[in-house]
């Protein structure tokens, strides 16, 4: 299993929101090269990075922070928030981006996704984000009535080879992840799953390694210090 730390950017800082709640940003770090230079000495070879601004407006926002870090650090770097067409998908994957995070557009035009994945493969992730089992869009700002495991199973039937689930409820809450939900997805497609929301300490880390999942992504726990990278990754490997 993979562990990703993850930065996520608003208004060009590195910030965490609770619940996906943006009046609850408060910065967690200072400067997000050093921090991703953290996470290289801690062992990490994945870095999850979000645009939060480019995922409430819809566009890229934070675009060349993500490529520095892709083009400046050994880092593979996954890339989300605000990807809205194939111009983005390819400045971002020419940029030295790893792998690019479809959220929205999975529900609101999958078209898009079918024709990156044509394109660029398993470079292609998709990010189901649910609240209460239903899934969220726009930066978490609407809700929908599809189920998160209908739509990862029609993402699968185009080819999505990964998707990165996260519970909003258990998002920056250090609560724990989702384990019933997380089984369940598992159990239902044959992507490659990676757990997001709620990490809280190794107990979290290891109990994603049972179920089998590709990765699990750690924000919060990081910034806190109930999580230590590099026994995470140690544990993972």
């Amino acid at each position: 299993m993979i562990i990703l730390p993850a930065i996520d950017i608003k208004d060009g800082n590195c910030v965490r929101l609770v619940q996906g709640d943006y009046g609850t940003a408060h910065k967690v770090a200072e400067d997000y090269m050093k921090t991703a230079q953290s996470f290289i000495e801690a062992g990490a070879e994945w870095i999850h990075m979000v645009d939060l601004d480019g995922a409430k407006d819809a566009k890229p926002v934070n675009t060349s922070i993500f490529l520095d870090v892709a083009k400046n650090t050994s880092l593979e770097v996954e890339v989300g928030g605000g990807i809205r067409n194939l111009d983005t998908i390819e400045l971002y994957l020419t940029g030295g981006v790893s792998r690019v995070i479809l959220g929205s557009v999975a529900l609101k035009n999958p078209e898009l996704v079918e024709q990156a994945v044509k394109e660029y493969g398993d470079k292609i992730a998709v990010g189901i984000d649910a609240k209460n089992g239903f899934v969220a869009v726009e930066g978490w700002l609407d809700s929908s009535r599809v189920n998160y495991i209908a739509l990862a199973q029609e993402m699968q039937k185009m080819g999505v080879k990964t998707i990165i689930f996260t519970d909003i409820s258990k998002d920056g809450t250090l609560s724990g992840v989702n384990q019933e939900q997380l089984q369940a997805l598992h159990d239902a497609v044959s992507c490659h799953i990676i757990a997001s929301g709620g990490v809280h300490s190794m107990t979290d880390i290891i109990a994603c390694a049972n179920m089998g999942l590709y990765g699990t992504i750690c924000g919060k726990s990081l910034y806190q210090g109930t999580l230590n990278l590099k026994e995470a990754i140690t544990y993972a490997i």
